[in-house]
């Protein structure tokens, strides 16, 4: 383990920016099986932390978990830290799994990974592990803390492939104060080499795809257990019938498969496939358009509710121009922030394709004033909100 030497969690000529305190506090690591919380535990126990892995046992459909679980208490064993599990189960069919369905069912896309990390995360699991005496709480997550003064934020990783920090718009000052994001500063393939260069039992595991708690299975097939099928017309942006859906709920912005058999329109290219442009809850009606490209798939102003500032914005000054995105891994476009009444406006110099409601929109700031505690070219998260 020597060979970790030339690379600490966070490198010895940026240890002025370290956020970590005095070593041997008690650390409880979310083990979720993967080989990211894996390392995370690895490097804090380097670090010379006291470190308690623990699983998260959540509501999944096909017990998939199981499998999980065993992973994480192999790695615990391999490092040779204590071990627990934290039933969580009915919480998190509650506060996750309920919440993509009720929104599914009002029509809109909800993000189920970011209502995971609100509520379950870094709200039970961080109190949990509070309460049991923890210190504080790590995760897996590619992302990277700073602190200035008594104010933490949130920067985006090193990665650029894997940053996370667009499902952890919701935290606060109050959360961050006791949590630990020990890869942020890491690439993911330098996180598989530590892995397979210490054993660990993770080292080749595959990361997980798609949502957790569901499966293989598609999101469609997942929801038309939880909501009845209705029919309804499939429409073109004109008006103009070509089809049948089996329910608006089972679809979202942007969708191109599961549409079935369209008519061709006269005169159209068929070579282009249909996406979902719009969806009319009341009639019940889905409407499409041809192409990825169309401009009925671009919207250049999106309304942001249940916003929330990493750092409260009366205490520090959130720019006009914001750098943002509304999809996970889109990339960052330049637009005007304001508030208009109790909700916030972005205006994208540049229209974003597949905008959607119940997602999410991040926004950043790059480059902060080199009083602000960061390093030069770093993304700091600013925060995010709901699209309506």
């Amino acid at each position: 383990m020597g060979s970790l030497k030339k690379k600490t969690v966070y490198p010895e000529q940026n240890r002025s920016r370290r956020v970590y305190p005095e070593q041997s506090r008690k650390v409880f690591v979310g083990l979720s099986g993967g080989v990211d919380s894996s390392v995370a535990a690895l490097l804090l126990k380097k670090e010379g932390y006291n470190v308690i892995g623990v699983h998260l046992k959540c509501w999944n459909e096909n017990g998939c978990d199981e499998i999980e679980a065993e992973y994480a208490r192999r790695v615990a064993e391999a490092l040779k830290i204590p071990f627990y599990t934290f039933d969580l189960e009915k919480e998190y069919e509650a506060k996750v799994v309920r919440y993509m369905i009720n929104g599914y069912k009002k029509g809109i896309t909800p993000n189920p990974d970011v209502m995971c990390n609100r509520e379950i995360k870094f709200g039970l699991f961080l109190k949990k592990a509070l309460e049991l005496g923890a210190d504080y709480i790590a995760t897996g997550h590619y992302v990277k803390l700073a602190k200035k003064g008594s104010k933490y934020a949130l920067i985006a990783a090193n990665d650029k492939n894997k940053d996370q920090s667009y499902f952890l718009w919701t935290l606060t000052q109050n959360d961050l104060k006791y949590c630990l994001f020990p890869i942020g500063e890491y690439k993911k393939p330098e996180i598989r080499k530590i892995a397979k260069r210490t054993k660990l039992p993770t080292a080749d595991k595959k990361d997980s795809q798609g949502i957790c708690f569901i499966g293989k299975i598609s999101v469609s097939d997942f929801l038309r257990k939880y909501i009845p099928i209705k029919k309804g017309n499939v429409i073109t942006k004109e008006g103009k019938i070509i089809g049948t859906h089996d329910g608006v709920y089972f679809y979202t912005i942007g969708q191109r498969t599961g549409l079935g058999n369209l008519k061709k329109e006269k005169g159209e290219i068929e070579s282009k496939p249909y996406y979902v442009a719009g969806k009319n809850i009341k009639k019940n009606e889905l409407i499409v358009v041809r192409g990825e490209n169309n401009e009925t798939l671009y919207k250049k102003e999106v309304t942001l509710t249940n916003v929330n500032f990493i750092t409260p914005h009366t205490q520090y000054s959130i720019p006009d121009t914001v750098l943002a995105r509304v999809r996970y891994r889109q990339p960052l476009s330049k637009a005007n922030f304001k508030k208009v009444g109790s909700r916030y406006e972005l205006t994208f110099e540049k229209p974003q394709k597949f905008v959607t409601v119940g997602q999410s929109a991040v926004f950043y700031q790059k480059n902060p004033s080199v009083n602000s505690g960061h390093r030069s070219g770093e993304l700091r998260m600013l925060g995010g909100g709901i699209i309506v």
